[in-house]
């Protein structure tokens, strides 16, 4: 098994006359954030649900929700944080070999801190934990646009 560094980068071989534009990668803070946002939100839930089945001891459900949290965000950081993806001339590539032209883009999405490309077949990929979504949109969308414009 490849190790994750590995796993979590492009494994495609550039075509001839290809090049690599810009490449993506997580954002340590930006990852951070949405971890203490979703341990929030668990930590919320884990009250509310302890509150509504009556027990007096609604305040565990916060400790169990930030526990919770805490514990995935730890384990999977390092996977997170060697994710890459590479903006090329003509494609998009991201780990486990993903490929994704250029031309099948149909739209790009901002999601928080997470872009979200939808191809005309209906695949969808996400690029997470950016420090800059729009940024990363931007750059996409300038790839596409003088992508287009150089194929007849």
């Amino acid at each position: 098994m490849k190790d994750t560094a590995t796993r979590m980068t492009p494994q495609v071989a550039l075509a001839k006359g290809e090049t690599v534009l810009q490449s993506f990668t997580a954002d340590r803070a930006t990852y951070i954030r949405a971890s203490a946002w979703l341990a929030g939100g668990a930590m919320a839930f884990g009250m509310i649900a302890l509150w509504a089945m009556g027990n007096p001891h609604v305040w565990t459900g916060a400790i169990g929700g930030l526990a919770a949290i805490g514990v995935r965000a730890a384990y999977m950081m390092s996977e997170e944080m060697a994710t890459r993806w590479d903006l090329t001339t003509d494609r998009v590539l991201g780990p486990a070999e993903r490929d994704i032209a250029l031309p099948s883009i149909d739209q790009l999405n901002n999601m928080g801190s997470v872009v979200q490309i939808v191809t005309h077949q209906g695949d969808k990929h996400l690029i997470k934990f950016q420090a800059d979504p729009a940024a990363t949109i931007a750059a996409i969308r300038s790839a596409k646009t003088a992508n287009d414009a150089a194929t007849p």
